[in-house]
């Protein structure tokens, strides 16, 4: 089996209160230095079978009909090579 992975984010656009929160907090915790903080959603799909072209395609419906708000939000598409290796980018933003 195979895992997919897609990460969901919101577009650059649009306010993130939450990432705003966490950027806002960690000075106080002792954390400087960071300048923006952007919250995101990731899933994991373990593919049955070889990932082709015609799975990455129905996995990109999936992401853009289901996992993710395409008015508001961008996602990718990647999968995951092995245990432990890098992932590689199949597809791109939304």
């Amino acid at each position: 089996m195979a895992r997919v992975v897609v990460d969901v984010m919101l577009k650059p656009e649009i306010l993130d209160p939450q990432g705003q929160a966490v950027q806002r907090a960690l000075p106080r915790l002792g954390f400087e230095g960071i300048a923006d903080v952007r919250q995101g959603k990731r899933f994991e799909l373990e593919v049955e079978g070889p990932v082709d072209d015609a799975a990455l395609a129905r996995i990109h419906q999936i992401a853009e009909t289901f996992l993710a708000n395409t008015v508001i939000e961008d996602f990718s598409v990647k999968v995951e090579v092995g245990e432990g290796a890098d992932a590689t980018a199949v597809k791109a933003e939304s």
